[in-house]
């Protein structure tokens, strides 16, 4: 399927691209953090064949940039919303990982704008900061110019992925290298997530249609963010749990991640 580059500018001048592809009834996808829109690429194309899938480019994840010092959650939500508002609607928004808060917030900012949620376990802060005395200890890894450090600490203590998982990736030297490059990128990521507070009421008031989406291999601490968050937003519609997948069904699982994405999106645009 042919991909094809599309761009907005947001209200505070930033040009922000998109990857599009296909056509038919529009999905937005924001994809996870330690990564970029590639890592959504395999189900993108098994979505293509229906619907115009879009993924946008977030500017923390931009190959060879830092992030900007002062980033914010409300600079993701402006960079989703400006992108969304070149789309053709009705549109249903995708978020994976940091990219469902950015969703959920996208949503929170603006729910005209958007016919359906799919939210793949978004580590939504429910009754205790999301990265804590951790993430302080991960941002002096970075400022001491230890990125690796830095990672680490994300993936043992924020993420809490586990011991023997995370020593493999580093066993791993390219898969190493990369997620090094995207330390500073994912600690700024974490932070603006932290900077939103603790407690899940403000969700209350996302009435658009949802589909939350996890893996039964996914560590335990994110099934316990979205099965909370499933108690507060009264626009759940489904849930959809993927057996023998975790956090990155979306590399492993590309084919049962569309087809959940494909059902709820048939299911709030009510088509055959």
């Amino acid at each position: 399927m042919t991909t094809r580059e599309i761009h907005a500018t947001t209200a505070d001048g930033t040009r922000v691209a998109a990857t599009d592809q296909g056509e038919g009834p529009t999905i937005l996808i924001v994809h996870p953090g330690s990564s970029d829109a590639t890592s959504w690429a395999g189900v993108a194309d098994k979505l293509s064949y229906r619907f115009r899938v879009v993924r946008i480019h977030r500017r923390l994840y931009s190959t060879g940039s830092r992030p900007a010092a002062g980033h914010t959650m409300a600079t993701e939500v402006d960079d989703v919303l400006a992108i969304a508002a070149t789309l053709d609607g009705p549109l249903v928004l995708v978020g994976h990982s940091s990219g469902a808060v950015v969703a959920l917030e996208a949503a929170l900012a603006a729910p005209a704008t958007f016919a359906g949620l799919v939210l793949y376990e978004p580590p939504v802060a429910v009754d205790a900061p999301l990265g804590g005395q951790a993430l302080l200890r991960a941002r002096a890894a970075l400022e001491a110019g230890k990125p690796g450090r830095a990672m680490a600490i994300h993936l043992r203590e924020i993420v809490k992925a586990p011991r023997w998982l995370v020593t493999s990736v580093r066993l791993a030297p390219s898969v190493w290298r990369r997620l090094r490059a995207f330390a500073p990128a994912q600690i700024s990521d974490d932070e603006a997530i932290e900077a939103l507070g603790v407690g899940l009421a403000r969700y209350a008031a996302v009435e658009v249609p949802t589909c939350l989406l996890g893996g039964d291999r996914s560590p335990a601490n994110l099934r316990q963010r979205w099965e909370a968050l499933a108690k507060v937003l009264p626009g759940v519609r489904s849930v959809v749990v993927l057996r023998r997948h975790g956090h990155a069904a979306h590399l492993t699982a590309p084919t049962e991640v569309a087809w959940a994405v494909e059902d709820f999106t048939d299911s709030v645009l009510e088509q055959p």
